[in-house]
């Protein structure tokens, strides 16, 4: 794979875009911040921009960059280089470029000039937390469902820089970071309510909907047209837990919310649930919550 500037040969233009956001924040800022309340910044921004229209737009890290670096493209189309591997990202993508000292390149379509939203971010455990997160240089670019909400957040931590460096407006931007990375890393979580939603997020709101049922995994696959251990793979998949199991978490939260806020006797909160045993029911609770009813509703018992 040749360098960015084999395969690139128009005018490269850093910045000065008409209608571009740009905020750096100096590197004195961050230090400063970070020595005052250093548990408060377990990740930060270091720089946050919106790009519209780029034409020309290139950017080729010879040595890779020490902080991490997220782009989505909302318009337009780009191109960059990972790993060796060449990828086009068009609307309603984005990549996440993990802190790397591997040689990264990218850049805006020559025709249909891509339009992003981008920043840089850090933490002192960088690596830690790419590493829990499967953040690798080798990910190609992901797709993720219209949705606004990751825009609107983007756009108060803009905001919030904008007003200046106070502690306070860091710590807030620092806050609001991790909630915009969880709708890029978890999109299914986080959709505009509009938006359908994918298998799992539509059977999930089925078992909240049907909590004093029996479900199946067999029903739960048939009302999504999949055959009933193809379903049951992919539900584990995507929340490291098995259907039923995540049926009776749902059931047992729900449970500890009718025990912390009700005055209902067990037996009608075991009959609310599907559970016509309440003795079964009792027993299921404590192996998912560690105490019996009784006990979490005299420990948990609102007082005032």
């Amino acid at each position: 794979m040749g360098t960015g500037s084999d395969i690139y040969r128009k005018p490269k233009i850093r910045d000065g875009f008409e209608g571009e956001k740009v905020i750096y924040i100096p590197e004195k800022i961050v230090k400063e911040a970070k020595d005052k309340t250093q548990e408060l910044f377990h990740i930060y921004i270091t720089q946050i921009g919106f790009f519209p229209k780029a034409a020309h737009h290139f950017r080729e890290r010879e040595t890779g960059c020490r902080e991490n670096i997220l782009i989505y493209c909302v318009q337009g189309k780009g191109h960059c280089i990972l790993d060796n591997k060449q990828y086009e990202i068009g609307p309603n993508q984005f990549i996440l470029i993990p802190a790397t000292n591997k040689y990264v390149c990218y850049w805006a379509d020559e025709l249909f000039p891509w339009t992003i939203y981008w920043l840089h971010y850090s933490s002192d455990k960088i690596e830690v937390i790419n590493k829990s997160l499967n953040i690798e240089i080798s990910n190609a670019p992901a797709t993720i469902p219209p949705n606004e909400n990751s825009i609107r957040i983007w756009q108060n931590i803009y905001k919030t820089l904008e007003m200046g460096y106070s502690h306070e407006n860091l710590i807030s931007a620092s806050f609001s970071l991790s909630y915009l990375l969880a709708t890029f890393l978890f999109p299914e979580r986080h959709a505009d309510d509009h938006y359908e939603g994918d298998i799992i997020t539509r059977t999930i709101e089925h078992m909240r909907k049907n909590l004093h049922t029996k479900l199946t995994v067999e029903e739960m696959a048939s009302k999504n047209r999949l055959s009933a251990s193809h379903f049951s793979c992919l539900f584990r998949k995507a929340t490291d837990m098995p259907p039923m199991d995540y049926f009776i978490h749902l059931k047992m939260q729900k449970a500890c919310q009718l025990l912390y806020l009700g005055t209902d006797h067990v037996k009608g909160i075991s009959m609310e649930l599907g559970y016509e045993n309440p003795y079964y029911f009792s027993r299921i609770f404590k192996k998912y919550i560690g105490t019996s009813p009784k006990e979490y509703r005299q420990k948990n018992k609102i007082i005032g």
